[in-house]
């Protein structure tokens, strides 16, 4: 189960279509999502007397029916209070129960299994004076309304789902250009750890394992931690070259099993390892937009891939990654389900949460992208500083009476007045802008933003 809420807040620019009934309520769905969603408890905000759409919410279903009385409270209010957030409480909420029939069940026995779970949410959302429009389980290719009585439109057996591609809202999001990437099953398996017991797992295994031995002593001295960052950023950058050089595969599971043949195990594990340092992390992190974002999000995914057995907690750096640049080129169902996963792997990773968040309130990444481009520009800067520094220091050697450049820095720097923890790096710009973004930095790095991997 995903314990991690998936929310979207409404967008202004798409284009109106009216939805008459249940039939194209469920066929709307995967439009709505971005893909199908399996295994899942959607909720969409309805706003106004034309009941236009607005926040949408989705949780994986919990296994257990005595999760679920807590579980539809915590959703009706998540999605009211968000609403609310926005700016309008709703005036109405559509209920969707989406599952796959286990073996040897039907589709019915789904939607009648999980009725008492659809009267909880409607009971839920009942208390916050919200009613529940319409409630839907989707299942086996068909679906099913709990609030109809009728069963001259909504028999026992329930309605087909409509055919792909032939629906009003399948061709008003053609014309719109919105693409449906098939199942939210699907989207989690690009992103889950290979089976260790199979022979590239067990292989991976042991490349871990022996990168653990060499690098963690070397991450937990002082010295070597900055040894070992510029080592994995190199490796990383030869990786995304790699892959940006590789042959363009459209179809999905080949282009993963074409970017796994790419990396060696290796080479994966040190840069796994690597990326649990958060400075080093954060480094990744400024592959966001250009040509280097897509063949880093293809690194950040195989990476994920490779975190098998007991290393899969160390799958929430890449898979963090993988949500940030997919939300920072636009790919908000893509990020949800990234960023779910990382924090599925661990629920304490800061810089899911954060980044989980904002995606989920509709901010707009380019507050993000902007401090990382300060960052490193600031680390572009005082690099050069330094080799301009070096080579002034060699010239000066040679000089007979000249000053020892040392004690010629000393005077004319000034140290922070600051307490402990003052930053050495250079300033970002000045005005209202740069402040904020340094705002924003040091905030990120007091709830996490760097050190060890048990803060995050």
């Amino acid at each position: 189960m995903n314990k991690h809420r998936d929310t979207t807040g409404p967008t202004d620019d798409q284009q109106q279509i009216t939805l008459r009934g249940p039939a194209e309520l469920a066929d709307a769905l995967p439009y709505m999502m971005g893909y199908h969603p399996t295994d899942s408890i959607v909720m969409v905000a309805l706003h106004g007397d034309r009941g236009r759409f607005g926040g949408r919410l989705r949780l994986g279903i919990p296994r257990s029916p005595r999760e679920w009385p807590p579980v539809a409270e915590q959703l009706a209010e998540c999605l009211v209070e968000g609403c609310e957030r926005r700016g309008a409480r709703p005036d109405g909420i559509v209920v969707f129960l989406c599952q796959d029939p286990a073996e040897g069940e039907t589709g019915r026995g789904v939607m009648e299994r999980l009725r008492p779970l659809a009267q909880r949410l409607r009971t839920a959302c009942g208390t916050l004076d919200v009613p529940v429009y319409e409630a839907l389980c989707i299942s086996d290719g068909r679906f099913w309304s709990y609030c109809c009585p009728d069963s001259r439109c909504c028999p026992p057996d329930g309605n087909p789902l409509a055919l792909a591609g032939t629906s009003v809202m399948a061709a008003a999001a053609a014309y719109a250009g919105i693409q449906v990437r098939g199942s939210l099953r699907d989207m989690e398996e690009r992103l889950r750890p290979w089976p260790s017991e199979g022979p590239g797992g067990a292989d991976q295994l042991r490349a871990l394992d022996r990168a653990g031995a060499s690098l963690v002593p070397r991450i937990l001295d002082a010295d070597g931690r900055e040894t070992v960052r510029g080592e994995t950023i190199r490796l990383a950058e030869q990786l995304v070259r790699r892959l940006a050089e590789a042959p363009r595969i459209m179809e999905p599971a080949r282009a993963d099993v074409q970017d796994d043949a790419l990396i060696s195990h290796d080479e994966a594990a040190a840069v796994v390892l690597g990326l649990q340092d958060r400075e080093t992390r954060d480094r990744a992190a400024e592959w966001m937009e250009g040509p280097e974002a897509a063949p880093a999000l293809r690194l950040w995914r195989a990476l994920a891939r490779r975190c098998v057995a007991a290393y899969a907690e160390h799958s929430a750096a890449p898979l963090t990654l993988a949500g940030w640049v997919s939300w920072s080129t636009g790919d908000e169902p893509g990020a949800r389900v990234a960023l779910g996963l990382a924090l599925e792997a661990d629920p304490e990773y800061v810089f899911a949460r954060l980044l989980h968040q904002a995606c989920n309130e509709g901010l707009d990444p380019e507050s993000l992208r902007r401090c990382l481009r300060d960052e490193r520009d600031a680390r572009a800067a005082a690099e050069e500083r330094a080799a301009a520094g070096a080579r002034a220091g060699s010239r000066g050697r040679g000089v007979p009476g000249a000053r020892p450049p040392g004690r010629r820095t000393r005077r004319r720097t000034a140290r922070p007045a600051t307490g402990k923890g003052a930053s050495a790096a250079p300033r970002g710009p000045a005005g209202p802008e740069g402040a904020g973004a340094r705002a924003r930095t040091g905030a990120a790095r007091r709830s996490g933003g760097r050190g060890s991997r048990s803060g995050r």
